[in-house]
């Protein structure tokens, strides 16, 4: 419990960074009037929705497996993310509008060193936030936080580049690099909402653990199904922070069902040693179901 309160708490502080962060670059920009810093606040305000997802997504992967659900909401992490791709897609397709508009009647920006020293703090509090964040959700594998953090670090490195722009554009007097500085911005955000959707669509297709996992898993049933003949079929899913892993077991026909049976605890309890928040399922069947295939034990 105490667990799920802090990746709670961690999701709230999210919002309250992200809103901190929104009023900073709001008010660089209204300082400035520069539609490069209008852009990169855009995108925090996709900042803010983004880690109100994570925190509804957070909050709803935690409720306990029902009727209705009998695997659990897990997956409502994923839905978080999938939404937070296309938030950043949307703040990218209105930042490339603001962009034209500037094209069209370029002027260049005020207050310079005020403008820019609130969007340098705001950077700063972002990539603090955002190296945490990325840690503990990697460690808890939380995709909503996980997607989070990586929002915040395109939101960085989108700031970093329109800083560089802008003192670009008033050591030039050139006012039109203010708009391609947005456009630029914008092609970035693109590239990470696509990751991000990319990324959370595989976790909603069940995809199959990473390949080291598999053979951490392969190798503690060959290691601990001692008095078995094979496992074959073995499968792996993600979903949230929960490993499925479901396979048959081939055992021989005399054996005992209390045999079987010692044989499958043994291998659930090694393998939950072996793989964090994991959920086993296995087959028993006779000799005559051996493929020969998988892992042979004898």
């Amino acid at each position: 419990m105490a667990f799920q309160d802090r990746t709670l708490a961690i999701a709230f502080a999210s919002l309250a960074v992200g809103l901190a962060v929104l009023g900073l670059k709001f008010f660089a920009w209204h300082l400035t009037g520069s539609i490069a810093l209008y852009s990169d606040a855009l995108e925090s305000i996709v900042n803010v929705v983004t880690a109100i997802f994570a925190l509804i997504a957070v909050r709803l992967a935690q409720r306990p497996a029902d009727a209705s659900l009998p695997y659990g909401y897990h997956k409502a992490e994923y839905f978080s993310a999938v939404l937070v791709g296309v938030m950043i897609i949307v703040a990218a397709i209105l930042i490339l509008r603001e962009a034209y508009q500037g094209f069209l009647a370029p002027e260049l920006p005020e207050a310079p060193v005020e403008g820019l020293a609130f969007s340098i703090v705001a950077t700063l509090i972002n990539v603090t936030w955002a190296q945490y964040l990325r840690r503990y959700g990697t460690r808890v594998r939380s995709p909503a936080l996980v997607a989070d953090a990586k929002h915040l670090m395109t939101d960085v490195v989108s700031t970093v580049g329109v800083i560089a722009g802008l003192v670009l554009v008033y050591a030039t007097g050139i006012a039109a690099l203010d708009s391609l500085l947005a456009a630029l911005v914008a092609v970035n955000i693109l590239w990470s909402g696509w990751g991000v959707i990319r990324e959370s669509v595989g976790g909603l297709m069940d995809v199959a653990v990473p390949p080291e996992t598999q053979k951490t898993i392969r190798d503690v049933i060959a290691q601990n199904a001692d008095g078995a003949i094979e496992a074959h079929d073995i499968r792996t899913r993600q979903a949230g922070k929960l490993t499925f892993i479901d396979f048959h077991l081939v055992v021989p026909g005399t054996m005992s069902v209390e045999a079987a049976h010692a044989i499958c605890d043994c291998l659930e309890a090694k393998l939950r040693e072996a793989v964090e928040d994991v959920q086993i399922t296995i087959h028993v069947e006779p000799e005559n179901k051996a493929k020969h295939a998988g892992i042979v034990v004898l």
